[in-house]
């Protein structure tokens, strides 16, 4: 199957995205596009709209080493929540500093939430800038309050 790249818009930055199919071989944070189509369901969640990137499968988690069980790990952290390396480090059997690595080699981020992986002592590190992990957890936040006050509202 061809690999397609494409990029589309996350507030004022871009989301470089290769795949093919269901799988994705690379995400990357840019602040320039480039041509071509990015999956409609990445699109969405760069949009803002509350969306299951699990979905995709990620080329990262193909293997048994240390860092795709953190990885599938890290796939299980819900649309809006948070980690601890700590914790994620228990999950998948490790220390945390190396799921701190892991989510620095991270070539899928949001189809592996990396972003969702804070530290006990504040929100952690995050490539290319620690902005664009504020933002991906403000607006999933956003997402999720939108959605409860749609719920009430059609239960009224």
């Amino acid at each position: 199957m061809e690999i397609m790249s494409g990029s589309c818009r996350l507030g004022l930055w871009y989301i470089r995205v290769s795949w093919s199919g269901k799988m994705i071989h690379q995400v990357r944070f840019a602040t320039t596009g480039i041509p071509g189509d990015v999956p409609p369901l990445i699109k969405k969640f760069s949009s803002g709209q509350l969306v299951d990137l699990n979905f995709f499968d990620s080329v990262a988690i193909q293997n048994d080493f240390v860092y795709s069980r953190i990885y599938k790990e890290v796939r299980k952290i819900p649309y809006g929540k948070t980690r601890t390396y700590g914790e994620v480090a228990a999950m998948a059997d490790t220390s945390p500093r190396v799921v701190g690595q892991a989510m620095a080699r991270n070539i899928t981020p949001l189809v592996i939430p990396c972003h969702r992986v804070v530290s006990a002592k504040g929100i952690g590190g995050f490539s290319p800038s620690v902005e664009i992990k504020e933002y991906l957890l403000a607006m999933e936040q956003k997402a999720i309050h939108k959605t409860i006050t749609r719920q009430k509202s059609i239960q009224e």
